[in-house]
């Protein structure tokens, strides 16, 4: 497959305004919809009869749709024109979006949210090469930061929109505040985007349709064992174990008739490029990071300190601020010829410093101002990893490479999070029942300031009318639920310092890997240095 085109594809002026706006809004819609289902999920299921773990389905299965279209963007634009595609995606995400709001059970949802999830996989991938593209090369750094508000901000914008929109409304608008940014976006994509020009098409004989049956059986297993795997006992489950299985053999038999096919619907080859290779790795830790840190603080706030979905969801805003607010300065500097390596290094830093400020802070009953310090030092951290990660991942890309680097590094970056969320939910799950443990070793009958507090607790409940053997009985179910609270926070302790402690680790591996990679292969964001 090669890539012809004399034409450039960088806009000017309001034409690339207009590109970029529809592109970061389709970003915007493929992320927030990952997110804004989370919090409506206790009203869903009340409405459909059904129980949480049969609606969280919903998400499952929209996770399963996006991995499985992402590594195939490029090959779908090329055979579709990306214009055409990039329009036909926001078409399937938007119809769908409102199918998911007309369902009346939940097999029609789950289905409706599968499709959409496929709709949306190509707009997050596809955005970030139409914008790439628009922009001189010179200028590539400031079109990455424009493209990290959606990427970085959105995953934080879905709690607090879904828990107004539920608060206020009812759960379907969650989809259909979907459907006027969807039709607006289709006619400017149809409008103002432009295709490039590809030499050729794969003719229909020619189509992989194994490398693309395997794709879908492997990342498909793969996510649904990632998304269902702690809940179902991991491995002690069959289907967890079959799949798993599945999900390895698969990967490996795609990889290897991808690497062998005379048209491959995903170019391994393209990973020979070193600045792409260390990226995909660095989007992988980006994506546990991010979507990591994103599901734990909202758990945390409403399972332990009683918040609702709205006030969990704006604890973040001013997070987002920062990332937004720091975003244009980190491409500036990026521009400027500051090395990415070192950005990323203070990034990390910055990170880790949010992950130990959590690790500090976390009590049965912390206080709200106390989070404000240490998510504006992860707003501000990811702003200084995200710009440099897409600048060595697609700085020495050019043409049709562009669209298949960034289909590489988006997919990394869901599989991260996919992956961070399932290491949190185990890691979190076992501390929880270790620290229980500890704890209630320290309370037995013979201990004197055990009984003397049940004993406090009886009396205090006799004063409110109850009979002794019922106060009793009180006190230790009081005393039975803060051992439960204080281990949850000591569970929560550890997950924060587990992803500081990662990413302190990578700090040392940035600096060798990319130094040693400038080397070789610069890191050239502008062809103006």
């Amino acid at each position: 497959m090669s890539f012809a085109s004399s034409e450039s594809l960088v806009e000017y002026g309001s034409r690339r305004a207009i590109i970029t706006i529809t592109a970061i809004f389709c970003a915007l819609l493929e992320i927030v919809d990952t997110t804004i289902v989370n919090v409506a999920l206790q009203t869903m299921s009340g409405n459909m009869g059904a129980t949480i773990s049969e609606i969280s389905w919903v998400i499952t299965a929209y996770a399963i749709g996006n991995v499985i279209v992402m590594p195939m963007t490029s090959w779908l634009a090329q055979q579709f024109g990306r214009r055409n595609y990039f329009a036909a995606s926001i078409i399937i995400f938007t119809v769908f979006s409102f199918m998911c709001g007309s369902a009346t059970s939940v097999p029609q949802l789950i289905v409706y949210r599968l499709l959409q999830g496929m709709g949306g996989g190509a707009l997050l991938v596809t955005s970030q090469t139409i914008i790439t593209e628009s922009y001189p090369p010179e200028d590539r750094a400031k079109a990455t930061a424009i493209y990290g508000l959606g990427v970085i901000v959105g995953p934080t914008l879905g709690p607090p929109l879904g828990g107004y929109i539920v608060d206020n409304f009812s759960w379907p608008y969650i989809f259909y505040i979907n459907i006027p940014i969807g039709i607006i976006a289709a006619i400017l994509t149809i409008q103002y985007v432009r295709s490039p020009k590809y030499a050729e098409k794969t003719k229909s004989s020619d189509v992989d349709w194994i490398g693309i049956g395997l794709l879908a059986v492997s990342v498909g297993s793969l996510q649904y064992v990632l998304e269902r795997g702690q809940e179902d006992d991991w491995f002690s489950n069959t289907a967890i174990l079959v799949l798993s299985i599945v999900a390895a053999a698969g990967l490996f038999f795609f990889i290897w008739r991808e690497m062998t096919y005379r048209n491959p619907i995903v170019n391994f080859k393209v990973l020979k490029n070193r600045n792409l290779r260390v990226g995909t790795i660095l989007s992988f830790v980006l994506g546990f990071g991010l979507y990591g840190s994103t599901y734990i603080i909202p758990l945390y706030t409403q399972q332990l300190l009683g918040w609702t979905a709205l006030q969990s969801g704006m604890l973040m805003v001013p997070a987002a601020l920062a990332t937004a607010f720091m975003m244009p300065i980190v491409g500036n500097l990026i521009k400027k010829g500051v090395a990415p390596q070192y950005l990323l290094a203070v990034g990390m830093t910055l990170f880790f410093m949010f992950c130990f400020s959590g690790y500090s802070i976390l009590t049965p009953d912390t206080g709200r101002d106390a989070f404000f310090g240490m998510l504006l030092l992860r707003g501000v951290g990811l702003s200084l990893l995200f710009i440099p990660i897409t600048a060595v991942s697609l700085s020495t890309l050019k043409g049709m490479e562009i669209g298949q680097g960034a289909s590489f590094t988006g997919l990394m970056r869901q599989l991260g999070g996919s992956f961070g969320v399932a290491i949190i939910n185990t890691y979190m799950s076992r501390k929880n029942a270790g620290h229980r443990s500890d704890l209630v070793a320290h309370l037995s009958t013979d201990n004197m300031n055990t009984m003397q507090r049940v004993k406090q607790m009886q009396q205090g409940f006799m004063a409110k009318g109850m009979s002794a053997d019922a106060a009793l009985k009180s006190s230790y179910k009081s005393l039975e639920y803060g051992v439960m609270k204080q281990a949850a926070v000591l569970s929560y302790m550890d997950v924060f310092l587990m992803l500081g402690v990662m990413f302190l680790i990578f700090v040392p591996v940035v600096l060798v890997l990319i130094r040693r990679q400038k080397s070789a292969e610069p890191v050239d964001l502008s062809s103006a240095h």
